[in-house]
């Protein structure tokens, strides 16, 4: 640019994603309220607590690259420090503690950016002659460590290639009879959901990492997304696939159902980046909602929450949101004082939904449900549903479901805070049916704060539910402990094992929608059948026979 323009006229600066952390970096906690939250963390975790900076990038040593890509990849691949660091991890608790400190010994030797089918079909095969580990990326968001480039079985290759298909993100087609979209993997949440607004469509899939994750990860992790009943698992979406493995490309037929066998799109559903790199997919859609009600409910007890929970979810009502917060958590996010939060939404694209919430609130208050705030409504414009429902606003309580909605989506920068500050704040979610979940809860509860005790001296665990079921329900835990740079990691783990084996033993899953990664590993071996874990080999021997793709996931490597 000449130097005679004017700063006015320059475009600005291209945002950029944190290299060791959650999101943006211009939307990270802000220097100043860090430092306002030393002693309120202090205080809260009933010990001092010491903010550090990040070690910065240019302070981070990265071993050097042990490969380079073959001159007709060059101009996809890239050895540049803040792509490799930016690779080596995820973003787990794990992952942003050791990125935090400049601890990267193994960040990938190169990092990968096909620009379409026949890109990655390159990528793969100099993967795969090269004897170099594969690893799908997608947009970096895994919170279980699944697209980590270092371990025990990294020397067990000649390197490591991180393959990021943020380029490949576009919505390819649109069936508008069928309602479906075929859209490439690469895509995140906002991309595709902005390409299909201009038509009155949505997928109306929202994970917390909707920002900075893609179609491909929500499909290769089975993900699970904001709404609490009805079509909010990915499984639900998928239509057809269409999947790149070192032995080949594979693509399945589109249909609504099929009773043809075992289904091509479950084997790679939920399979991590093990199998093949998913490349498009055809989805379902819907039309996008525009009559919505929300309120918020609130339960003198845990018990009276739970109970209204279990029964919504066998009303047949099926309500968007449905999120349970115990005192705890309502406390910290939803401006509860001592009560259980029940966030409960309501919406239709075509039809208003005043009636399905109108026989929500009645059962709710059967239970002891209370709604002072009274309900939030919208609708078209014009509608008789649109602005807000009588006493919104007026003592302030109706607000309790956006201000909860502010926090979720700004708890991961949150975290990052806290590891900043030098204590254990991490979340880990499971499912379990309804005639368990009291012994469930109150072990997991109680093993955790026990452990809690004797490793960190303290510590607080919270439950919200994340999703309702007629025959279940998935609660989501928090932990915030005290603990100490350098020691958070060993103490989280020790905490984290002993909560896993609680959760396996109550006949919880370890996982309801983040995925195994390697942090899950040990539960998962513990949950899964054997005999499905050699069928899972024979597939993965068929499909990858040198066992290049993301080693150590779900299975050990050959």
């Amino acid at each position: 640019m000449s130097p005679d323009v004017s700063p006015a006229d320059r475009p600005p600066p291209a945002r950029q994603r944190s290299w060791w952390g959650w999101g943006w970096e211009d939307e990270a906690v802000p220097a100043a309220h860090l430092e306002a939250l030393v002693p309120l963390i202090s205080e809260r975790v009933g010990r001092p607590v010491e903010l550090r900076a990040p070690v910065r990038l240019a302070d981070t040593e990265l071993r050097p690259g042990r490969v380079e890509a073959p001159p007709l990849l060059a101009p996809l691949c890239s050895g540049d420090p803040r792509d490799r660091a930016g690779h080596a991890y995820g973003k787990s608790f794990r992952d942003v503690v050791r990125a935090f400190h400049g601890d990267v010994p193994e960040p990938p030797d190169v990092v990968a950016r096909p620009t379409s089918e026949a890109d990655l079909v390159a990528v793969l095969e100099w993967c795969d002659t090269e004897h170099l580990a594969a690893i799908p990326y997608g947009a970096g968001s895994s919170v279980v460590g699944g697209v980590e480039t270092g371990g025990d079985w990294s020397q067990d290759y000649a390197g490591v290639v991180s393959i990021d298909l943020g380029a490949m993100d576009r919505v390819l087609e649109i069936d508008h009879i069928s309602r479906a979209a075929r859209i490439a993997a690469g895509a995140t949440g906002p991309v595709l959901e902005g390409q299909l607004r201009p038509h009155g469509l949505t997928m109306r899939h929202y994970p917390q990492s909707f920002e900075f994750s893609t179609l491909g990860g929500w499909i290769a992790t089975r993900s699970g997304g904001h709404y609490a009943t009805n079509r909010t698992h990915i499984d639900d979406f998928v239509e057809s696939l269409r999947v790149v493995t070192p032995r080949g490309t594979l693509e399945s037929r589109r249909l609504p159902g099929s009773g043809a066998g075992p289904s091509p799109d479950r084997a790679f559903i939920g399979s991590e980046g093990i199998l093949g790199v998913i490349t498009e997919a055809w989805v379902r859609l819907q039309d996008r909602p525009v009559h919505k009600a929300t309120a918020s409910v609130r339960f003198a007890t845990m018990a009276e929450g739970v109970a209204a929970c279990r029964a919504l979810g066998q009303s047949g009502l099926e309500p968007a949101n449905c999120r349970l917060l115990d005192p705890g958590e309502a406390a910290a996010n939803a401006g509860g004082s001592g009560e259980a939060i029940l966030v409960l939404g309501f919406e239709s694209a075509h039809h208003p939904v005043d009636a399905d919430m109108d026989e929500a609130l009645a059962a709710c208050a059967d239970l002891g449900g209370t709604f002072p705030g009274g309900v939030k409504r919208s609708g078209p414009a014009g509608s008789a549903g649109a602005g807000p429902g009588p006493g919104v606003g007026a003592n302030g309580d109706g607000d309790a479901a956006d201000a909860w909605r502010s926090a979720f989506l700004r708890a991961p920068y949150l975290r990052d805070a806290m590891v900043a500050l030098g204590c254990i704040a991490e979340t880990f979610e499971t499912a379990v049916t309804w005639d368990r979940f009291d012994e469930l809860h109150d072990s997991v509860v109680r093993t955790t704060e026990s452990a809690l005790r004797d490793i960190c001296g303290g510590g607080s665990v919270t439950c919200r539910f994340t999703h309702v079921y007629p025959d279940g329900v998935a609660p989501y835990f928090t932990v915030l402990a005290p603990s100490r740079h350098g020691d958070q990691l060993a103490m989280w783990d020790e905490v984290k094992a002993a909560a896993a084996e609680a959760i396996v033993d109550a006949g919880g899953t370890i996982t309801h929608h983040h995925s195994v990664g390697r942090d899950h590993r040990r539960a998962y071996d513990r949950q899964r059948p054997d005999l499905f874990a050699e069928m899972l080999r024979a597939s993965k021997a068929t499909l990858d026979p040198s066992g290049i793709l993301n080693p150590g996931v779900l299975i050990d490597p050959a």
